[in-house]
């Protein structure tokens, strides 16, 4: 019992120390975050002038008396793209499955195997922590946009509920991305170069996520499909709880698909690894 106490408590510190350190390396070398920010939600401006061109060109030809486009008004449309912004800076996983296939394929994976630190443990503690130093440093440029564009939420602050469905789907879009792109990452272990696979995988997660674009938007049939893959809770799925386009009595349904996609891809990450480093073969020092 007791060894058992220990190794549980050697791993809860080394788990701290790992995160501290990789925390403190970004707090130092990232005090570019706030700057970036900023920049990232220029396009936004691009956006309103498009969506505002689109809505008032279907205004005047009288095929819109409801001002709705895809079940969003343009205030909406706006805000929509606002909520995306901070959706992708969670589910987002830069240079992950690159990074992944770039240590197995220069045989840095091997450290991994003989000390005892899991690999994918200690790369979620650096993503957390990287996350969490962008937000530190990223929350006032965020909170200046909102507030400067606050009058495109025109249904004002959601209630508890929905609020607290949009952090448990920003939390799980979060895990969702980091299991999804690691999982590209481990079949480097097979192929060594993802380089191809990852780009279509972006372009795809770029226009399903509901990045460029609410999912409504789509054609009823596509949209359904869509709709079921787990890409949209990189960016649409939290947006719209937030906006309120899904209904109180579907959230709860919605989270638990969130959450079994969630598990599928935890299971297949921890799966191509186990089945990755039993093929894997390192020589040199």
């Amino acid at each position: 019992m007791l060894d058992v106490s220990s190794k549980l408590s050697w791993k809860l510190s080394s788990w701290v120390m790992i995160f501290r350190t990789a925390l403190e390396e970004r707090l130092v070398y990232r005090g570019d975050f706030a700057l970036g920010t900023l920049m990232r939600f220029l396009p936004i401006i691009t956006q309103i002038f498009l969506w505002f061109a689109v809505f008032d060109a279907i205004d005047q030809k009288g095929e819109n008396t409801s001002g709705m486009i895809g079940g969003f008004s343009f205030e909406e449309i706006v805000a929509y793209y606002l909520l995306t912004m901070l959706g992708r800076a969670f589910s987002s996983m830069p240079g992950l499955a690159s990074g992944i296939a770039k240590q197995i394929r220069e045989g840095e994976i091997k450290r991994y195997l003989i000390q005892p630190i899991d690999l994918i443990t200690f790369l979620l503690l650096n993503r957390v922590a990287h996350k969490f130093a962008y937000y530190v440093i990223a929350a006032g440029p965020f909170a200046l946009v909102f507030f400067l564009c606050r009058n495109y939420f025109v249904d004002g602050w959601p209630n508890l509920t929905t609020v607290i469905a949009f952090i448990l789907s920003l939390i799980m879009g979060f895990l969702i991305g980091f299991f999804l792109e690691a999982s590209i990452g481990m079949i480097g272990f097979w192929f060594l170069e993802v380089s191809s696979l990852l780009f279509v995988y972006m372009l795809f997660s770029f226009f399903l996520s509901g990045h460029m674009f609410p999912l409504t938007l789509l054609p009823d049939g596509i949209e359904q499909l869509v709709t079921f893959l787990p890409l949209k809770y990189l960016a649409y799925f939290p947006a719209a709880i937030f906006l309120q386009k899904i209904p109180e009595d579907e959230l709860l349904y919605e989270l638990g698909l969130e959450a079994c996609w969630l598990v599928f891809f935890i299971i297949l990450c921890r799966f191509a690894y186990s089945r990755g480093v039993k093929r894997y073969s390192g020589f040199g020092g």
